[in-house]
């Protein structure tokens, strides 16, 4: 039996989204650098208390599968791997952000997420059985905003706050292994990400990329075969976020 580092593939995919995420802000930054002392775009902008937006947002999305101890068990033999992986979706959402401090703010996002989870049960005859479970869940981050000095019309930016979701629907393709799975609606993640704020004459925009790890066992107690030799699953998430304020 093999137990594969889940954890690792999500790290390489994740320093892809960091490459491409880097690619996308570096021209933005040397723009904003070359003209650092050109007239500002909305100078009042952040005397703002209360400010409100609307996000669209694009992520990857896997379980991370923790074995349980009876999948080194006899019964279990013929089982040789179960695989988590990544898949496409996306949110929409809306946003307000409240300025605490000049450069702190508490930002509130609710937003719609569409996930894609997929989990392949690799045996060792060579077949396998895949349970896709679509998931669209109603997401309300909660977060923390600390700013960079403005330069020109450009301010860099980190966030990092909690994020609860709830589940509006499911769907799960295979009923066989429905019947022996159970997935909880809730879950609960830790964030964390960067970001620019890009001042515009009538708006700002924000290109961010944000980094979500679950914390919350969402693996159901029935058991069942294909419940027993795991014993828990969290989510992962890489969102990329174009925010419009």
């Amino acid at each position: 039996m093999q137990a594969p580092n889940i954890w690792h593939k999500l790290a390489l995919h994740r320093l892809k989204v960091i490459l491409i995420g880097f690619t996308l802000f570096l021209p933005w930054l040397c723009n904003a650098q070359t003209y650092n002392w050109a007239k500002q775009n909305n100078p009042y902008y952040e005397r703002r208390k209360i400010s409100y937006g609307f996000v669209i947002g694009i992520h990857t999305s896997g379980y991370q599968v923790k074995y349980s101890d009876k999948f080194v068990t006899p019964k279990f033999d013929t089982l040789h791997s179960v695989m988590a992986p990544l898949s496409a979706g996306f949110s929409l959402g809306f946003l307000a952000n409240l300025k605490l401090f000049e450069y702190l703010d508490f930002r509130l996002m609710p937003k719609a997420a569409f996930y894609n989870h997929k989990l392949i049960y690799n045996f060792t005859n060579d077949t396998k059985r895949e349970l896709l479970i679509e998931t669209t869940m109603v997401e309300l981050p909660l977060l923390f905003k600390y700013k960079s000095q403005r330069r020109g019309n450009v301010r860099m930016y980190m966030v990092g706050g909690v994020t609860p979701g709830f589940e509006l629907s499911s769907k799960k393709d295979d009923s066989t292994i429905s019947s022996n799975l159970q997935i909880y609606g809730t879950n609960m993640s830790l964030d964390a990400g960067l970001g620019f704020d890009f001042y515009f004459p009538l708006f700002k925009f924000s290109q961010e990329i944000r980094f979500s790890q679950g914390i919350s066992n969402i693996l159901g107690n029935a058991p069942g075969i294909y419940k027993d030799p795991i014993n828990k699953l969290n989510t992962n998430t890489v969102s990329v976020y174009f925010i419009f304020q």
